[in-house]
């Protein structure tokens, strides 16, 4: 899989897990991809300082994008 290809997957990740986050006035955006094992992301709106947010980086976004390109190890928000 290319880095394109990979890059791809990871935002097709995102958005299907967007309408969640903006349903609650976030949003997330992809900043990088490294190694093609782990993303940073970045929370925004109201996902910034929420409490649950971490848990919904590990349980949503992470599993999500997983799902997708299995090789990802780890999903960071950089936030």
């Amino acid at each position: 899989m290319t880095s394109e290809e990979l890059k791809a997957k990871v935002e097709l990740a995102l958005e299907e897990i967007r309408p969640f986050l903006q349903s609650d006035g976030g949003d997330i955006s992809l900043i990088s991809i490294d190694n093609e094992t782990s993303v940073k992301v970045k929370l925004e709106g109201a996902c910034i300082g929420c409490s649950v947010n971490q848990m919904t980086l590990k349980s949503g976004v992470e599993m999500t994008i997983k799902k997708h390109a299995p090789q990802i190890q780890e999903v960071v928000n950089i936030g």
